[in-house]
């Protein structure tokens, strides 16, 4: 616990020990387990790195969201995360470089959960696997090595190739391209 802002802020930068983030409140009010108390702010520790489109909501001529993987130390595709929902701007952007996928696709038959507590299912459709995006993550990945929370879409990265892109697991480190 700190007052002093400067302090606060050096403790954000210290993500690569596992800091995901400070939470800031008013100094009286006391921490209640499970509650989420009124005028308490978070701040997540968010960075900026790249992953393979592999699925979408919406349409191929209009996605919504984008469904992202990243490739295994044996080459496959893996399921990372999902993001935002895209800026009609950005969806316009992403929609032109993207292909529908063939047979094969590595999530062919898989489902992909709404959200954290809900039993209901995306409508998600299968892309190739070809287009690598840059967002912005904040550092949390679960035991699995996804990401925890939303990922923002930042902007399609046509310069990179999917082997480019850090692999599965390896959290917010920058793509080799």
């Amino acid at each position: 616990m700190t007052t002093d802002e400067a302090t606060a802020r050096e403790w954000l930068s210290w993500s690569a020990v596992g800091i995901e983030g400070a939470v800031s409140k008013r100094q009286q009010q006391p921490y209640l387990p499970g509650k989420r108390a009124g005028g308490w702010r978070k701040y997540r520790v968010r960075e900026s790195t790249e992953a393979i489109v592999g699925a979408l909501t919406g349409s191929l001529h209009r996605p919504g969201t984008l469904l992202l993987g990243r490739l295994d130390a044996g080459g496959r595709l893996r399921y990372a995360g999902r993001t935002t929902q895209l800026a009609a701007s950005l969806a316009r952007d992403i929609a032109v470089q993207l292909s529908p996928a063939g047979p094969g696709h590595p999530w062919s038959g898989r489902t992909f959960s709404a959200g954290w507590g809900t039993n209901d299912i995306l409508d998600a459709t299968l892309v190739a696997p070809e287009l690598v995006v840059e967002i912005s993550a904040d550092v949390a990945l679960e035991g699995a090595g996804r990401w925890r929370h939303p990922l923002r879409p930042l902007r399609p990265r046509s310069d990179l190739d999917p082997v480019d892109v850090p692999r599965f697991g390896q959290g917010n480190v920058p793509a080799a391209g």
